[in-house]
């Protein structure tokens, strides 16, 4: 009898420990802004957040959300900005020709102090898909590339084919991994908006317009992402960024495209 209740009380100190562990992450807003073009996505770096909407980016002050300026790119061609990351000065966007079909994508380059776009990669007709967000951790580059349900999808491939790729500093392609089944299904008839690395070394995730953030890992074996956690969110799905020039705290931007609002939220 002692032998069995030190066994319980040991498996419930356990379970609790696991519990904690595993579900002890939450999201929390801290700050928010009103924005009319906050409709795709949003970039940050240390001292302002940049909001993208299909052919515009348009430049903010972290402290008010005062727009300082803005880039209109509907002249040179530009239709469907993604999202984007800033890294050394410069912002990287993924750009598409959504809803086209083939599709093609490609990755516009802008000086953030100048707000001048400055250079491009294109992927032409991408293999893997219409591209919605760049990220680059170690040295690497690692880009969602999205594909969709219903009437959108593309040569017969539907969801299931959304994959996110790493690539070397000069974009050759090093691996690729796809998303578990019910995470697919949570994207399902759209797919994988916005992806960021995360200080404590995991991928976060989000979809076109749930508000939860999906917390994944790259697999110790296999080619299927990790699903860690799921986290309710005060972002609708669309692009993310982490602001890395926060130290000791992880705060993430996302966007409310249906109240036109920019959000920036604390992972504890």
């Amino acid at each position: 009898m002692i032998l069995r209740s030190a066994l319980f009380w040991l498996w419930l100190s356990v379970s609790s420990l696991f519990s904690s562990f595993c579900f002890s992450q939450s999201v929390t807003e801290i700050r928010s802004f009103q924005v009319t073009e906050a409709k795709q996505a949003v970039a940050v770096d240390a001292d302002h957040f940049y909001v993208i909407n299909n052919n515009t980016i348009t430049k903010h002050t972290k402290s008010d959300g005062k727009q300082v300026a803005v880039w209109d790119g509907s002249k040179e061609g530009i239709k469907h900005l993604n999202s984007g990351v800033v890294i050394k000065g410069k912002m990287y966007c993924a750009n598409t020709n959504y809803p086209e079909i083939p599709m093609a994508s490609s990755i516009e380059i802008f000086d953030v102090k100048s707000m001048q776009h400055i250079g491009n990669h294109s992927f032409g007709i991408a293999q893997h898909g219409s591209l919605t967000w760049i990220n680059q951790r170690d040295g690497f580059w690692w880009c969602g590339f999205a594909h969709y349900s219903g009437k959108e999808a593309s040569e017969g491939r539907d969801t299931r084919w959304t994959a996110v790729v790493k690539y070397d500093p000069e974009w050759r392609q090093l691996e690729s991994w796809v998303f578990p089944k019910h995470i697919i299904a949570l994207f399902t008839p759209k797919s994988n908006s916005g992806g960021a690395w995360g200080e404590d070394g995991l991928l976060y995730c989000t979809g076109h317009d749930e508000q939860d953030l999906y917390v994944m890992r790259l697999p110790k074996s296999g080619f299927t992402l990790e699903h860690v956690r799921t986290l309710p969110a005060p972002m609708h799905g669309q692009g993310i960024a982490m602001d890395h020039w926060v130290k000791g705290k992880q705060i993430i931007y996302g966007i409310n495209r249906a109240e036109k609002k920019v959000i920036a939220a604390e992972i504890k």
